[in-house]
């Protein structure tokens, strides 16, 4: 059993131990096989959160606050005029629920932090707004492969014969095959940070390779075939890395 408690709560889980074992052999099986996933306290800007004082922040509200700086984000940037009213509802919900627990979880689990809403939002650099907008990119790419009627069979090309990869492909093909590796890794140090740091690279890598290639171009079918396939896999190893993370990925950003 694993407890994820707050490090001011270190002393009494030694102490539930220590209680266990002298109970005896009926108890003392218990004592092995709990364990206190010690996590580091969360801070607001305003300051450090206490009850007995009453500056507790209520999560609801939390939860609202993100989903009000995710809303007001999204549409500075004007990208969603074609969604209809419950959809851009659930947008703003699933990003700012998206920033809210990857800003949290991208932290070593036994580091104080402090969150900020209005940064955990921001859709550049190490955030989940950043991670899902590169999904959605993906998607979209992937979206315009499947309109184009020469293209549209890509994932029937075999991709082990294509010879022709470059630096930017090498990188991301690398860092997508180490994936079960960083799950098993994360699951053996109980640390959700690594998976979270690991699908922020695969966004920074395939954006990078983005902006650098041109993915689908129709005189080109080989390689947008092999870049669309590239293209696919990646999303998919991003979407199931945020799953791990318990946060959604949108189609459309």
């Amino acid at each position: 059993m694993i407890y994820v408690v707050g490090n001011e709560q270190d002393y009494h889980f030694k102490v539930l131990k220590a209680v266990l074992k002298k109970l005896g052999a009926d108890f003392s099986h218990w004592a092995e096989n709990i364990f206190h996933l010690s996590y580091g306290m969360v801070d607001l800007p305003s300051g450090k959160m206490k009850s007995r004082e009453g500056t507790v922040v209520d999560a609801d509200d939390l939860i609202q606050e993100v989903i009000n700086e995710a809303e007001k984000k999204t549409k500075v940037l004007g990208k969603i005029e074609d969604f209809s009213s419950d959809e851009a509802k659930q947008l703003y919900k699933t990003i700012g629920l998206g920033a809210l627990k990857y800003f949290i979880l991208r932290v070593d689990p036994e580091k104080r932090m402090l969150f900020n809403p209005a940064e955990s939002i921001d859709f550049n650099g190490n955030t989940g707004p950043f991670i899902q907008y590169t999904y959605a990119r993906l998607r979209s790419v992937i979206r315009k492969g499947e309109s184009i009627p020469a293209l549209k069979n890509f994932s029937d090309f075999n991709a082990s014969k294509f010879t022709s990869i470059n630096e930017k492909e090498k990188s991301l093909i690398t860092h997508l095959v180490n994936f079960p590796f960083v799950v098993f890794e994360a699951g053996e140090k109980l640390s959700p940070s690594l998976i979270a740091h690991y699908a922020f690279e695969a966004a920074k890598l395939y954006n990078q390779y983005y902006h650098d290639f041109t993915i689908v171009d129709e005189e080109q079918k080989e390689t947008s075939f092999f870049r669309l396939q590239l293209s696919t896999l990646t999303a998919r190893i991003i979407k199931s890395s945020m799953h791990l993370l318990g946060i959604d990925v949108p189609e459309r950003m």
